[in-house]
């Protein structure tokens, strides 16, 4: 598989089932959040949550058919739920203040991608005449990135706002959590803000951008069923799953960076 060209390894994993890509990401996931955890400690961390974000707002692009949903899901939704695997590795063992500030560090560095992107998107593309033969291979690539990188207005608002509302309410349950448990179960803690939290990342998200901001509001049934519960298992099972890894990253972490 080392000898594979990147399209040979695009073409050999597409052969796989769905969900097993999906786990392959998953696993890629939460493993490289915790060697940037354990290499560099909580600046890692906020790496880690800049990276995740970027990347979740494209992979939302493309659609899969998975075997069992009746309809194509977008994915991003295993690198977004990580960014609370991220945020909850900090605030158990930095504290909530790293926490608030990887999820600011996240919100800015969309941000500013954003304005980079469109930046880029406003020079002019090149005409075939001014590519000439040894730049015809570039006149696709503004169309390219333009279907990529041009922010649709309502649905980033949307999304960013869906982010900071619920990954600050993420990392408020999370310590009101560990209080009330006097610092025990961090199964508890993390699958519980998590859980919680990306079921209001869901609901937040969805009225903001099928209902406030959209020219014609969506059906009240087809908004909950389709758009609010229907990624909602997978990001529950994300919750779950990335539970071992914060108690991973808690015994990962260099005596100088615990908290207190």
């Amino acid at each position: 598989m080392l000898s594979l060209s990147p399209l040979e390894l695009v073409d050999w994993l597409a052969a796989w089932p769905p969900e097993a890509v999906w786990l392959a990401l998953l696993l890629v996931c939460f493993s490289g959040l915790l060697v940037l955890f354990r290499l560099f400690g909580e600046a890692g961390a906020y790496v880690y949550i800049v990276v995740a974000v970027i990347g979740a707002n494209i992979q939302v692009l493309k659609p899969v058919q998975f075997s069992v949903f009746p309809d194509p899901v977008a994915l991003g939704t295993v690198l977004f739920a990580s960014t609370y695997l991220a945020t909850d590795i900090l605030s158990e063992v930095r504290g909530p203040a790293a926490a608030r500030r990887g999820v600011l560090l996240g919100f800015a560095a969309y941000l500013l991608w954003t304005v980079l992107m469109l930046l880029t998107l406003g020079f002019a593309p090149m005409t075939a005449e001014q590519a000439g033969e040894g730049l015809a291979w570039a006149l696709p690539v503004n169309d390219a990135m333009m279907t990529l990188f041009l922010p649709a207005p309502a649905l980033f608002a949307a999304g960013m706002a869906a982010y900071l509302i619920s990954q600050f309410h993420d990392v408020w349950l999370f310590g009101v959590i560990r209080r009330l448990t006097q610092g025990r179960y961090l199964w508890l803690r993390n699958t519980l803000s998590t859980g919680i939290s990306s079921l209001i990342d869901n609901i937040v998200f969805s009225v903001l951008a099928w209902v406030v901001f959209a020219d014609e509001p969506m059906a009240a049934g087809t908004l909950i069923v389709t758009y609010i519960l229907g990624t909602y298992v997978l990001r529950l099972g994300v919750a779950v799953l990335d539970t071992p890894f914060v108690y991973l990253a808690r015994m990962m972490a260099r005596p100088a960076e615990r908290d207190g």
